[in-house]
């Protein structure tokens, strides 16, 4: 028999609606099987933001499942999703979700293997995209220190405690700092760094009449204003700001150590005419602005998407844009001095970069070229002069999306402008239309080691998130082959025993 105290039981009964909420199912939710135990002596790790822990797409987890069965990696869960192009985030047991439902951008934190919800939050938005896209968020949620901070479609930035889902501060930076919509509406994710929450606002001091049309209001956005500010993570309190006319971009900041001093890169531009952006190198603990090294597209119709990737240990950055299609501006390799200035070291027509994130491993850059999908190409270039070493277009035949689209033959597929992981020993690569592919990447070329079509569904944009040998994927549209609605998915991707 157990004896339980009675100072035990009331402290469970304290934590009782806390372990209630944690085994929450919903209507939306699906569970498949519990993943495999993680296999022995494997290395795993949180993913708190969309870029990984290191914030460059490379993960220390190993003991994954190389070798899959015919019919892919086991799925463990699934939850259908709103609208958005964001990415789950992962810290210890808790999975972040960040989309809009039903006219409301919707915070949801899930166990990270069964897919049940801890809590949710959300407040109403009213966004409509001029072109057309999905009225969700784009810029992926981030965890750090018990916290999960977002930054909404309509630059509606929040604070959220981890555990219990209470909203700990919130700013409308768009009434705040006259931040405009943007091509897209805002898609920069925030930096957490030292207990600053860093973000690429982008607010004009000027105010331009609303009904104005668009590039007649970009052409009144030239004003200094908030470009770029950090905020206290528990208060929300702004510590710094630094004014410019340097717009918010779809790129996130990222953290970089140069010369042995921990900065803050972030790649600016937001709608203007003439359009203006750049690379933009910061001190975090005080915003000292050090240098500003231009490079964006001349063209109006032009938005920065990639974040900036660091080389390890050479002072090195390299930032690229796809815009125009002709790749008359591409990429360019700056290096830093020790005052923090930067030079140019290289650039490339040849490596427009729309917003996949190139991964820097052992000296190379792997990365997808091309603005549109047509122009999609899978390169590596030597990072030290800028040559480039080989370039693929990674395509195959598939008889199945033949037969279910109703074609009378196999359907050529291609992993488009996919996304790129370092981890393991090899690359995982996400395809555009739903392929997971493990890939063998080297300076003497590209070999398809695995492929598996997890779903057909267009704009699957997102690096997955990887964490405890499990994956989360973005399936951003509905199945192709049956419309079937788009879902967050956790796949097995543990190795054997």
């Amino acid at each position: 028999m157990i004896m339980i105290r009675s100072s035990s039981l009331f402290s469970l009964l304290l934590l009782l609606p806390g372990l209630i909420r944690a085994q929450e199912s919903f209507d939306r939710l699906k569970f498949a099987a519990a993943p495999k135990a993680l296999p022995a002596g494997a290395r795993t790790s949180d993913w708190p933001r969309f870029l990984g822990p290191a914030d460059d797409a490379v993960s220390p987890e190993t003991h994954l499942l190389h070798e899959w069965p015919e019919g892919g990696p086991a799925k463990v869960w699934e939850v259908r999703k709103g609208d958005g192009y964001t990415a789950p985030v992962v810290s210890g047991d808790y999975c972040v979700i960040f989309h809009a439902l039903e006219g409301k951008e919707t915070i949801e934190c899930l166990q990270r293997e069964t897919g049940r919800r801890f809590w949710s939050f959300d407040y109403p938005i009213g966004y409509k995209d001029r072109y057309g896209f999905t009225p969700g968020p784009r810029a992926s949620a981030v965890i750090s220190d018990g916290c999960v901070i977002t930054q909404g479609v309509t630059s509606m930035l929040s604070a959220v405690d981890l555990k219990s889902g209470k909203l700990l501060w919130q700013h409308d930076l768009a009434t705040d700092y006259n931040v405009p919509q943007d091509f897209f509406g805002h898609g920069s994710s925030p930096l957490i760094l030292d207990g600053r929450v860093i973000v690429n606002v982008g607010g004009k001091e000027a105010k331009v009449a609303e009904d104005a049309p668009h590039r007649e209001r970009a052409k009144g956005l030239a004003a200094k204003g908030l470009s770029v500010g950090a905020f206290d993570l528990k208060t929300g309190r702004l510590l710094w700001r630094v004014d410019d006319d340097w717009g918010a971009s779809y790129a996130s900041p990222v953290p970089a150590v140069i010369h042995g001093k921990t900065k803050v890169l972030v790649f600016a531009g937001g709608e203007s005419d003439p359009a203006t952006g750049g690379l933009m190198c910061i001190d975090p603990a005080d915003g000292t602005l050090h240098d500003k090294s231009p490079w964006r597209a001349a063209a109006y119709l032009s938005a920065t998407a990639m974040s900036p990737v660091v080389a390890p240990g050479k002072n090195r950055v390299f930032v690229s844009t796809a815009y125009p299609k002709n790749h008359a501006l591409g990429g360019v390799m700056v290096e830093y001095d020790e005052s923090f200035k930067a030079k140019e070291v290289w650039k490339s027509t040849k490596l427009g970069i729309h917003w996949m994130n190139p991964v820097y491993w052992d000296g190379y850059l792997y990365a997808i070229d091309g603005e549109r999908e047509d122009q999609a190409r899978l390169v590596c270039v030597n990072a030290e002069d800028g040559a480039e070493k080989w370039s693929q277009v990674v395509q195959w035949e598939d008889a199945v999306a033949g037969t279910k689209l109703g074609r009378s033959g196999p359907v050529n597929l291609s992993i488009l402008r996919a996304a790129l992981m370092r981890v393991d020993g090899a690359f995982l690569c996400m395809g555009e239309i739903g392929a997971l592919l493990w890939l063998d990447l080297s300076p003497q070329g590209c070999k398809v080691l695995r492929r598996h079509q997890l779903f057909y569904a267009q704009h699957t944009w997102n690096l997955p998130a990887l964490s405890q040998g499990l994956l989360y994927v973005s399936q951003n549209d509905p199945e192709l082959t049956d419309q079937t609605p788009s879902r967050f998915i956790c796949y097995d991707l543990r190795g054997k025993q």
